[in-house]
């Protein structure tokens, strides 16, 4: 499994609307800016068909040091969730994405 990072999306971003590297880049990271700024604030966002990102508060629990067999308190916090949406579900299960605008399908 390969690992593709922020600047490899930019990169294809770029290249297949034509928009300056630094333009993708400042408009990615705004959106992630955007989206942090809202999960912290406790906001639900809903992205249709790719999914939602929601944040869960987790209660404190009591978990086991697997090395020392100690029991260690860990405390409550705020996690995010994320809910898969039907075209990501879809495209796991194998059936292709819908063709983008501006592109052509092959057949």
């Amino acid at each position: 499994m390969a690992t593709t990072t922020k600047k490899e999306l930019i990169d294809r971003i770029a290249d297949e609307t034509g928009l300056r590297r630094a333009e993708v880049k400042k408009v990615v990271q705004c959106f992630l800016d955007y989206v942090i700024e809202e999960l912290g604030r406790g906001n639900r966002l809903e992205f249709r068909d790719f999914g939602v990102f929601e944040t869960k508060d987790r209660a404190p629990r009591v978990a086991q040091n697997p090395k020392t067999l100690e029991r260690v308190p860990v405390p409550a916090k705020r996690t995010v969730k994320f809910k898969v949406g039907r075209l990501m579900k879809e495209h796991l299960g194998g059936e292709p994405l819908p063709v983008r605008a501006g592109e052509e399908d092959d057949d």
